[in-house]
Order: structure tokens, then C-alpha cells, then sequence
């Protein structure tokens, strides 16, 4: 039978080392996890109770294709609260996940063969689902030497931009001029912009700024996945200008129909439980220290500490120039697991790891000290 080309994508393959790291469990091993980005919790307990006492009530039924109007309208609140941001919660999107979010996006904002640029590295399913789409994604580098992140300058040649701040893998954020001048640059130029904000609230000194807080002429993607801990439920949100609202509504009416409704109901509990959600930050930022440490006494000189969002990107040129193969040894020899970097970057990637630090801080020890005997032994051999 005949496959499209759309199907042709590459791998996503933080799931494939995952799914090694699990067959290795079925046979007796104990592997630490650092490859995939999922907090070693869950969703909030309290939510939890009250979605169980719900679902006997309520046959949880298909909801409007945009979302339960009370989450919409708690969302729009979260940005008063957070950001100072007073928002119509009509422009408010729930969506299956920022998956589904990104889906509806590029959907809506961009036609068959329009390049979208992406900072170079970058969460790999923009690049996957933009090819499925059959848009072009256009990788713009970066380096340390500009925080991971693309400028004003780089936005040219395109008909889209994503931006990602916190960023996935590197933790880097953009503060408020810099994202101000790419917004001014995508308006100048009539360029749809979307802004990836998944990991707000998992910031460690400076909170991460939304691009609503300089324009309305952007696409603000979020999800209930990293600081609400709600990975497995697939809910989360978009915000678009007052004018797209309608074209996504049909966009997500045949798509998905709605997200599912205990999810949405789950979320909407989840808001009441920031003590328990904060909770969990404290345990990030300890865990970051742990790994940062950690990593430079294996001899990892070379990386940028993170100011947001659970990872830190690591270069190991020095050590080899396959990344894959290294992270294949590493989780063979030392039982952690972790991701090489051409899942982000498939041109420098080959030089770089990254390393999570969403688990608990036993398993953050661990992992360390089992990559600390590791490198010892590489680097004598």
C-alpha cells in the first residue's frame, strides 16, 4: 500500500532511548532516568481527589471544541496573576496537549511549503510535525555565545518563527527587549510568531516573561504537562489574537472534537494547588545544582547552566563525536539514560548530550555518582 511522504520524519529519539532504557528494565536492570523530560511526580494529589468525586457524577461528555469555559476563563486569569496580563478568555485555547496546540497552529497560520524558522537546537517534534505538514522548517543556529537563541536579525527569509523560553534542551530564556525586538521584526515583516511557554514556572531566579506582555500579535503555546505535572493527561493551551480565534475553533472541531474532559476538569483543580506545584520547583532547583556539580566533576566543562524548564545541555566533543553512540554506551555500561543531542540539532547535535533533572533528587544523586565511575573508566580506557 502506498505510504505519503509526510510519514517520512525522522524519529523522535528521546522515545527510543527510552524505550531501550525499558528494556532493560524487563531484564533486571535499574536505570536512572534523565533522558525524558516528565517530573518524577504527578498531578497534584488534592486535584486528583477532586476530578475521582467528579467522575461518578458526571459522564464526562464531549465539551465545546475550545475547551470547558471555566478553564478558559481560569487560564485567563493565571495571566492577570502571573504576568499582569489582562485577557479575554475568548482568545483562550484548551488543547490536547501543546502537541495538539502545535498541530492547530502551524494549521492555521501557515499554507503547504512556507518556511517556519526554529533556533538551532530545538524541541525536534516543531521540525517533525512542520514536515508532516509538508512546511519547511528552516533551522537558525545559535550558540552559547547567544544564550541558545535566535535575534532579531536571523528573522528573514521566513514566513513563521518559533520561539521557545524557557527553551528545550538548553533551559535558556529570553528576557522582555528580546523578545520584544523578534516580535517587532515578525510584525514588521508579516510574520506569524509562535511563542513555546511550556516550561513556565520552572524558573530559578528570573521568572520567564510571556510574549503577551509585549504584543497580541502572537501565538502563546503552554500545557499542564511540566509545572502542573500532568504529563500523561495531554491537556494544554494556546492563546491566539482575537481574529484567529474562530479559524482554530473549526481547525479543532475536526480534529479532536475537544480535549478530553477529565483532563480539563483535572486542570481546572490543578490552579488551586500552587503550594504543591511550587513544591516541586524547590525539588528542581535542587536537583539543578546536584547536576550541574555533578556534571563538572565528570569532567563536562563545557555547558551553560539553565534558567528555566529541567535539563542542561552538555558538550562532549571532547570525549567523542557521536553522540548517540556515547549515550548508547553510557546507558549500557552505567545504566543512565540519556539523550543525544541530534535529536535536537541535526547538524551539531552529534557533539552533545542532554541530561534531565525532572526526577527525584535520589535518583539525581544516583545517576551522578553511577556517571562519575563511568567517565573514570572512559577516559582511563
Amino acid at each position: 500500500m502506498k505510504r505519503s511522504n509526510r510519514g517520512e520524519v525522522d524519529p523522535f529519539i528521546v522515545m527510543d532511548v527510552m524505550n531501550a532504557a525499558r528494556m532493560l528494565e524487563t531484564q533486571g536492570a535499574d536505570v536512572i532516568h534523565m533522558e525524558v523530560g516528565q517530573p518524577g511526580t504527578g498531578a497534584p494529589p488534592q486535584a486528583l481527589a477532586r476530578l475521582a468525586q467528579e467522575l461518578g457524577d458526571d459522564p464526562m461528555g464531549y465539551t465545546v471544541g475550545l475547551g470547558l469555559p471555566a478553564l478558559r476563563a481560569r487560564i485567563a486569569q493565571h495571566y492577570a496573576d502571573w504576568y499582569g496580563v489582562t485577557l479575554d478568555p475568548e482568545r483562550v485555547v484548551v488543547t490536547a496537549g501543546a502537541s495538539g496546540a502545535f498541530l492547530l497552529a502551524f494549521s492555521a497560520l501557515f499554507d503547504a511549503g512556507d518556511r517556519v524558522g526554529l533556533g538551532l537546537p530545538c524541541y525536534p517534534s516543531y521540525r517533525h510535525i512542520l514536515s508532516a505538514l509538508s512546511l519547511e522548517p528552516v533551522g537558525i543556529c545559535t550558540d552559547i555565545s547567544q544564550g541558545f537563541q535566535p535575534r532579531a536579525s536571523d528573522v528573514r527569509g521566513i514566513e513563521g518563527l518559533i520561539i521557545a523560553s524557557p527553551a528545550n534542551p538548553t533551559g535558556a530564556m529570553l528576557d522582555k527587549l528580546a523578545i520584544a525586538r523578534l516580535a517587532e521584526a515578525c510584525e514588521v515583516g508579516g510574520i506569524p510568531m509562535i511563542s513555546d511557554e511550556i516550561y513556565h514556572g520552572l524558573t530559578y531566579g528570573t521568572r520567564a516573561v510571556s510574549a503577551l506582555e509585549v504584543t497580541d500579535e502572537v501565538y502563546v503555546v503552554n500545557s499542564f504537562s511540566k509545572y502542573f505535572s500532568m504529563t500523561g493527561w495531554r491537556v494544554g493551551w494556546m492563546i491566539v489574537p482575537p481574529d484567529h480565534v474562530r479559524t482554530v475553533e473549526r481547525l479543532a472541531q475536526n480534529m479532536f472534537i475537544c480535549p478530553a474532559h477529565a483532563s480539563q476538569k483535572l486542570a481546572l483543580h490543578a490552579f488551586d494547588e500552587m503550594e504543591t506545584l511550587d513544591a516541586h520547583v524547590a525539588v528542581y532547583a535542587r536537583n539543578r545544582e546536584l547536576m550541574l556539580a555533578g556534571l563538572k566533576s565528570a569532567g563536562f566543562d563545557t555547558l551553560v547552566p539553565p534558567d528555566g524548564a529541567f535539563y542542561v545541555y552538555v558538550n562532549v566533543s571532547g570525549f567523542t563525536d557521536d553522540a548517540k553512540d556515547f549515550a548508547a554506551k553510557i546507558l549500557r555500561d552505567a545504566h543512565v539514560a540519556v539523550t543525544p543531542g541530534l535529536d535536537f540539532d541535526p547538524d551539531e547535535g552529534h557533539a552533545w548530550l542532554r541530561f534531565s533533572y525532572a526526577r527525584s533528587t535520589a535518583d539525581i544523586e544516583e545517576g551522578m555518582r553511577r556517571l562519575a565511575t563511568f567517565m573514570a573508566e572512559y577516559t582511563a580506557a
